[in-house]
């Protein structure tokens, strides 16, 4: 009988609760995602997910030179691996303006860029940019629909125009993300999209019929990434793809990438017969989701969530197996992404092996800027 692709042979050396990697995985991943757009040149892949020097060298071996990051500890990881462009895609406000130039002063060979949605903020990056004798290059962020953050894009031409006599930046984009758009129907999905974007593109057509600028699009994330990836003037900025998570699986059917991250837990009690608790808390997965959608095991799918604390989730057993304390469960979360983020270390399992251990550096607030 085959082993399970997850299964791993030194777990006794893996304490628990502990988040793993497959590498191998994760490269498939990167295949697949390269493997919807025309051009290499075309992605931004966001690095919200894996907040990791090592999968940034991965993009970049695989021909990936631009990035987008929410944090500016992102953005300092992406410049210490050597990513030679990179869009903070926030907006940087008080501290984090000077921040942000300090880092552009710190790493000259990143060619660094944010957004903005507002004269306040423009005025400020261009006082703060003129000061150090530097320019910041801007992207207009975008509201398509999320209602997040972003300037309507019917408001976004003046906005660009009051911006023309600021020193000290430079607008070079328009950012649209539209992350509210999760219908598992592809179709209705597409239609929504569509209709966001065609107000970027009337934005977009009317800037450069009036100042002879061809900004540069970035839109959209994991869920409507196989839509702009059909386009030829849009950059894509897909996140979650790297590790790929249950909540994902079970709406976008249509991207077949492959769970590369998992977390290690193991039964530490049986409180009643049909109840195991497994050290897997708040603090070790993200919690944000109603219960049960917190955890899949792939080895125990039948177990449910049904109450979860600090550093403990309650499952109850529905399929009659009898569990110990010291099994081991691998867990799919539902929501990778600020899973990651709970855990400064990574075990790396290569053929079935604990190898290795990563740290999540961008996960501090600040690395060195």
């Amino acid at each position: 009988m085959q082993k399970e692709w997850y299964i791993i042979d030194n777990i006794s050396e893996v304490d628990s609760p502990a988040l793993v990697v497959y590498p191998q995985r994760a490269k498939e991943n990167i295949r697949i995602m390269k493997s919807f757009v025309n051009d290499v040149n075309r992605l931004r892949p966001h690095v919200k997910t894996h907040k990791s020097s090592e999968i940034t060298r991965m993009l970049m071996e695989a021909g990936i030179t631009k990035f987008k990051c929410a944090t500016i500890a992102e953005a300092e990881m992406l410049a210490m691996a050597g990513a030679p462009d990179v869009l903070l895609a926030y907006q940087p406000v008080s501290p984090k303006a000077n921040r942000f130039v300090e880092l552009i002063k710190k790493y000259p060979s990143t060619k660094f860029s944010c957004l903005m949605d507002n004269l306040a903020t423009a005025k400020q990056l261009s006082a703060v940019a003129e000061k150090e004798k530097d320019i910041i290059p801007l992207f207009i962020d975008l509201n398509v629909g999320m209602n997040r953050t972003g300037i309507a894009p019917e408001q976004a031409l003046k906005l660009y125009e009051e911006c023309q006599s600021l020193k000290g930046i430079a607008i070079i984009g328009l950012h649209a993300y539209d992350g509210h758009l999760r219908d598992s129907d592809l179709t209705l999905r597409t239609q929504k999209c569509e209709e966001g974007f065609k107000n970027v593109e009337t934005l977009h057509a009317a800037i450069k019929e009036k100042y002879s600028i061809d900004l540069t699009i970035v839109a959209g994330g994991t869920p409507t990434f196989p839509i702009h990836a059909k386009r030829t003037n849009a950059e894509c900025g897909p996140g979650t793809y790297i590790y790929w998570d249950k909540g994902y699986e079970q709406t976008l059917k249509e991207q077949p990438y492959l769970f590369a991250a998992l977390v290690i837990t193991r039964v530490i009690s049986k409180p009643t017969a049909d109840t195991i608790t497994v050290d897997l808390g708040h603090k070790s997965i993200a919690p944000e989701n109603p219960l049960p959608n917190r955890v899949t095991f792939l080895n125990a799918p039948n177990l449910q969530p049904t109450g979860q604390s600090e550093e403990h989730l309650v499952l109850k057993i529905e399929d009659g197996k009898t569990y110990e304390v010291g099994d081991v469960l691998y867990g799919v979360p539902y929501h990778i992404c600020p899973t990651v983020a709970l855990h400064d270390r990574i075990r790396v399992i290569e053929d079935h092996l604990a190898m290795d251990t990563w740290t999540t550096l961008a996960r501090n607030r600040m690395i060195n800027v």
